[in-house]
């Protein structure tokens, strides 16, 4: 079978042949059809994250994936069911984040990430996996099943930021999320369903496709190049609510300025080092005399992922087709690397949903 791969002598995506899996005793062999691309992937190609399983000298890329079970192989599932895989798997046996279904929030060296670190990925014809790793998705999702995983992403986020705020009433009427790529927009439109006011901060300039979409959503779009994070109470409101997806250090820091009193603030972005300075005391005080909160997130568990079903079911078609931007088989794979101002989010399809 064809499959995507990075080499760790290589700089781009190339196309390899490899044996088609076969599933052994609780695992499904899936037909993939797409696998969706992020700035994950580019990092693994670059070397600058993840790592090849032991003993290769290259990994299977992807980890936004949706597939057809092709062979259910006494698992709960039916030929033919469409399901999203998770993306966490532990690393040589199960450990005690597994035992209790928490892989999510396992510390490195506790786990592989399949098309990250320490495993292959999805984005080939075929792939297995156990079946406790497969969520199965609603047949008229098929061809949003890739946005699933970082739709989980924010969920996993949304949770942990609604948990900090538990030991009292929390009803946030305003968010402000920090980047405009492809989570932040899908995270915008999340947020849409049910906080009031809604803003997003990047720094692209009119006319840009990410602001349409942004605006689209009834959200308010702020330029980085004229207003910084600790600015936007200023110049529009506090924020309750503060999503950070760039990986820009700084914007940690400026998220506690950021918030309104009981406000809290999810950080995914994983930045490299990075010394600056920083007025510790005052956002310390920021934090005591105000109740604030930052928490920080990274991947997602089972229950994420079906929570991300049901947000993606209540997004418009007019969105998601805004927001995909190319989706390309493997005869022409290269262009969902291409990282244009044109391109906010791509996919690759090896197969084309057919109903049953």
């Amino acid at each position: 079978m064809k499959a995507i791969a990075a080499y760790e002598d290589g700089d781009e995506p190339v196309v390899i042949e490899k044996p088609r899996p076969e599933p052994v005793d609780g695992e499904a062999l899936v037909r993939t059809l797409r696998v969706g691309v992020d700035g994950t992937d580019h990092e693994v190609i670059a070397g600058d994250h993840g790592g090849t399983p032991e003993g290769d000298d290259h990994i299977v890329l992807g980890h936004e994936a949706v597939g057809v079970v092709a062979d259910a192989n006494d698992t709960p599932f039916e030929e033919g069911d469409v399901v999203v895989p998770t993306v966490r798997r532990p690393p040589n046996g199960a450990n005690e984040y597994f035992a209790r279904g928490e892989p999510d929030m396992a510390p490195d060296g506790q786990y592989h990430e399949r098309g990250i670190v320490g495993a292959h990925g999805f984005m080939a014809e075929y792939f297995t996996s156990p079946a406790e790793f497969l969520v199965e998705l609603p047949p008229e999702l098929a061809a949003w099943g890739f946005l699933v995983e970082p739709a989980s992403i924010t969920e996993k986020a949304l949770e942990h930021a609604y948990a900090s705020r538990s030991a009292f009433h929390w009803d946030p009427e305003s968010a402000l999320v920090l980047g405009n790529g492809s989570l932040g927009l899908l995270t915008l439109a999340m947020l849409d369903a049910e906080i009031d006011r809604t803003y997003c901060l990047g720094r692209r300039e009119r006319p840009d496709p990410t602001i349409d979409v942004i605006e689209s959503t009834g959200a308010t779009y702020v330029n980085a190049n004229d207003t910084s994070v600790s600015e936007v109470p200023d110049a529009h409101e506090p924020m309750d609510f503060v999503y950070e997806a760039t990986g820009y250090a700084p914007h940690a820091f400026e998220t506690i300025e950021a918030l309104a009193p009981n406000g809290v603030g999810a950080l995914l972005g994983v930045p490299g080092d990075w010394s600056f300075e920083i007025d510790g005391g005052r956002l310390h005080r920021e934090f005591v005399l105000h109740n604030k909160a930052l928490v920080g997130s990274v991947n997602s568990g089972y229950e994420h992922f079906e929570a991300a079903i049901d947000s993606l079911s209540g997004l418009s078609e007019s969105f998601l087709t805004d927001l995909v931007t190319g989706v390309y088989g493997l005869d022409e794979f290269e262009a969902a690397f291409v990282d244009d101002d044109t391109t906010i989010k791509t996919a690759v399809e090896f197969a084309a949903y057919e109903e049953r």
